[in-house]
């Protein structure tokens, strides 16, 4: 891959259950979240001891990333500096990628293989977990869901993405587009 980019891994999540997903109540489960220095990653299957582990190899999300930049300017724009990047209910809070560009794009990250399969769109729990108005501000920009396509260890801190496309790292907090419907 042609195209390296120094990035830097600013916490990996991982919960063993599911307090959102399935969950009707305006209560998240108790399941707890660890921010953890490093993470073993499988191949097909995901980020060993997370919840999403094990769902298949085609699943779309063994992992999903979520940029430094965009939680930065959520507390800037709702004046929120305690809370932390857990709410984002996301496992790799990256710096320094412009997640949306990595959609149906292979990429590295220190060897490990990744392929973006879509946007990990931002749920009713963002206005609960975050502060009301999150889910509409993350609109466009709330991650990036993956599929595992090598092992290895992630590791939080400085990190090397590589990938066969160039991108435009003065994007980093930009929204996809809506589409225009007639």
């Amino acid at each position: 891959m042609p195209y390296t980019y120094p990035i830097t891994i600013h916490h990996i999540f991982i919960s063993p259950g599911h307090n959102y997903f399935g969950n009707r109540t305006q209560t998240p489960g108790l399941h707890p979240t660890l921010d953890v220095a490093m993470a073993e990653v499988k191949a097909g299957l995901g980020l060993v001891g997370d919840r999403f582990y094990g769902k298949g190899e085609n699943f779309d999300g063994h992992v999903t990333f979520f940029a430094w930049e965009v939680f930065q300017a959520l507390q800037a724009e709702f004046e929120m500096p305690e809370v932390t990047p857990v709410v984002s209910r996301r496992n790799v809070i990256t710096e320094g990628v412009p997640l949306n560009q990595l959609i149906g794009q292979e990429f590295t990250i220190d060897g490990i293989r990744f392929r973006g399969t879509k946007h990990c769109a931002p749920c009713r729990w963002m206005d609960i977990g975050f502060t009301p108005g999150a889910l509409k501000f993350l609109h466009g920009r709330g991650g990036l869901r993956a599929q595992v396509l090598s092992d290895g260890v992630l590791r939080r801190g400085a990190a090397i993405l590589q990938t066969s496309m160039m991108m435009d790292l003065s994007k980093l907090t930009d929204a996809l587009p809506t589409p225009r419907l007639p």
